[in-house]
């Protein structure tokens, strides 16, 4: 184990759906300095793709400085030539969902090999990836097979410009239609995100007594079974067992929904009396969680992938086609899920080091 502790944090950047703003905020981020200085990164994708894009970008008068692929620590993948050939920027197809699945496989495998720490994982389009003939909801569920990962959770982090403070945020449900959320959500499923993230909050972020607010389903977190029964036959009562199971914790909830962001929002912005905001919330569903985190920070959110047996983030955004090859893509999410990724898996060391 001393050997991990001796190098800097090895991290894999896979270039995400090439037809998609991948290359670009890549390029973009890995320009400057400060991203890389306490990481080593190496791009994992086709490389005449990226020097493409570098090439096109280039030529774009407005475009933002970017990174010289030549300059750039490269894990090549072969692509098929039909597969590059029918790439069209802009476009996501089975070609683009192809080449991004199969950059997604090679930065895995390498990692599961414990040749790097952590995989930081370019946006994808899940509907490309279903065209080429692989059907999974999204890059977590890959993640989680890939390494025999059973129990995973998607954990978006961000810290504010304004204050400093960082959001963090648990989906209990992910990638499901809203009218399954009930169906779904069940105090084993909680009782399971609620194991993942305590662990992940001790080894990934060195807290160890957490405050941990959690939100009810319903509007007004059912009003005492009058808008939703979902709180007063199994929510409330799970919360309490839970204080007893971790009684070094604090769980507050459920908080109503429409209320609970207040005290993140004044935290973030640094306006109104700041009283106490959690260190992390846990929202039981995805749009719950995700509006107010992207209302916060669109640019900067980072997705955490909590569960498996290295470090895994990524830029909160999509491939955004319609802006693909424009030059205009913000790089800021890609930067900060760079710099997050280095810091968890030094946490991580850290956290070796203590238990050894």
């Amino acid at each position: 184990m001393s050997t991990l502790l001796q190098h800097r944090p090895r991290l894999l950047l896979t270039l995400g759906d090439p037809a998609g703003i991948g290359p670009e905020v890549i390029l973009k981020a890995l320009v400057d300095p400060q991203v890389s200085k306490n990481c080593d990164v190496t791009v994992v994708g086709s490389q005449d793709l990226l020097v493409t894009a570098y090439s096109k970008l280039s030529e774009n008068k407005n475009s933002e400085p970017l990174a010289n692929p030549t300059n750039l620590s490269i894990l090549n993948v072969q692509l098929e030539e039909y597969i590059k050939s029918n790439i069209d920027i802009g476009i996501g197809n089975a070609a683009s969902g192809a080449a991004s699945f199969a950059y997604m496989e090679a930065a895995i495998a390498h990692t599961l090999r414990g040749e790097f720490d952590g995989i930081v994982t370019g946006p994808i389009s899940k509907a490309a990836w279903k065209a080429a003939g692989h059907d999974y909801p999204g890059q977590t569920e890959l993640l989680a097979e890939k390494s025999s990962s059973k129990r995973v959770g998607m954990l978006f982090v961000a810290r504010s410009p304004h204050t400093g403070w960082t959001l963090r945020t648990l989906l209990a449900t992910t990638h499901i239609p809203l009218c399954q959320v009930a169906e779904v959500l069940k105090p084993q499923l909680l009782t399971e995100k609620l194991e993942l993230l305590v662990e992940c909050l001790e080894k990934d972020f060195g807290l160890k007594q957490a405050r941990i607010a959690i939100a009810g389903l319903n509007p007004h977190s059912g009003e005492q079974g009058q808008l939703g029964h979902e709180e007063q036959d199994w929510l409330i009562p799970w919360i309490q067992q839970q204080r007893q199971n971790y009684p070094h914790l604090e769980l507050e909830g459920p908080i109503p929904p429409d209320t609970m962001w207040v005290k993140p929002g004044q935290a973030w912005y640094g306006n109104g009396r700041i009283q106490n905001p959690a260190d992390v919330y846990l929202a039981l569903y995805h749009d719950q969680g995700l509006i107010p985190v992207k209302l916060m920070a669109f640019d900067r959110a980072v997705n955490t992938s909590i569960g498996l047996p290295f470090v895994r983030t990524s830029p909160d955004h999509g491939t955004a086609f319609d802006i693909a090859g424009q030059g205009i893509a913000d790089a800021t999410s890609m930067k900060a899920a760079i710099e997050l990724a280095a810091e968890l898996v030094c946490q991580r060391f850290k956290t070796v080091r203590l238990i050894t």
